[in-house]
């Protein structure tokens, strides 16, 4: 997993995204939702970093591949 930390401002554009439960200097929990719709895009084929952009999260805050890819680990894994 990522080891990326958050600024304050990030957390605070994060936050804003209706597809964030909750957000830390250290992490992000999704919305149930969110997590059913990245399960039904994945399923299609969809490139989970389409996903995310498609749902209004920056890639750049993020931290590209490595959290995005352990997102997904961890959304496939409960599902």
């Amino acid at each position: 997993m990522s080891k990326k930390i958050f600024t304050n401002e990030e957390i605070e554009i994060l936050s804003k995204n209706k597809y964030v439960k909750r957000v830390s200097a250290k992490g992000i929990t999704y919305t149930d939702e969110f997590k059913r719709i990245f399960i039904s895009e994945d399923g299609k084929g969809k490139f989970p970093r389409l996903i995310f952009e498609e749902y209004g999260f920056d890639i750049n805050i993020l931290g590209k591949w490595q959290l995005i890819d352990g997102v997904l680990h961890t959304i496939r894994k409960a599902y």
